[in-house]
């Protein structure tokens, strides 16, 4: 229970501080978004939330707007990255990502929308990942686990690994979370977010 507090007193505190000092910023980086490629500046999906529900998840965008064509041309044309796609379900050099797309998604500056939901509450700071509802058939058995709670900006696999851990492993992480976590172990992943956010580790 005092967890759940001091988790919840974290979330929205960090929220609206951060929030504050970075608004001017993000409104920039809206600016050069459209500036850079046609079609809105955010991005907002679908993904699965707590017990399943699905949310609107705030992502400024990095790819054109016509990305599912594009990656599907680029699949037929590159045999190869088929098996990269299918294990990882992120590519080394996606060919969707617009030019500021790649800045924005190297520095993680298209997860900072996220904040909107962290203060709607469909979200927290840090939890497992939010999985997108046509990734659902693939989670299996894991998909019960990390339901249990929110989906979180950053989590455990963010910060070992990110785009470089697989598809299973990332699932795996994501449980290991969920039965391990305490509100201790989410301030120590807060901090390591910076410094892998600074290095760029495993960003795509």
């Amino acid at each position: 229970m005092l967890n759940r507090v001091l988790k919840t007193l974290v979330d929205y505190t960090a929220t609206i501080c951060g929030g504050a000092l970075l608004f001017f910023p993000m409104l920039y980086v809206a600016y050069r978004i459209k500036k850079d490629s046609p079609g809105d500046a955010m991005y907002n999906a679908e993904r699965i939330g707590k017990d399943g529900k699905l949310f609107k998840c705030y992502k400024f965008r990095s790819m054109y707007t016509n990305g599912d064509e594009i990656l599907e041309k680029y699949l037929k044309e590159n045999p190869d990255k088929k098996i990269e796609w299918e294990t990882y379900h992120k590519l080394d050099d996606d060919p969707r990502v617009t030019p500021i797309g790649k800045f924005i998604r190297k520095t993680s500056i298209d997860e900072l929308p996220q904040l909107l939901n962290v203060l709607e509450g469909s979200m927290s700071l840090v939890g497992p990942r939010p999985y997108l509802p046509r990734e659902a058939d693939e989670m299996g058995e894991a998909l019960k686990t990390i339901i249990l709670v929110k989906p979180g900006i950053t989590g455990h696999w963010q910060v070992n690994g990110r785009s470089n851990v697989d598809f299973v492993n990332r699932l795996k992480m994501d449980c290991w979370y969920v039965h391990n976590r305490t509100f201790l172990m989410d301030i120590m992943l807060l901090f390591k977010t910076v410094g892998v956010v600074l290095n760029k580790k495993g960003a795509k």
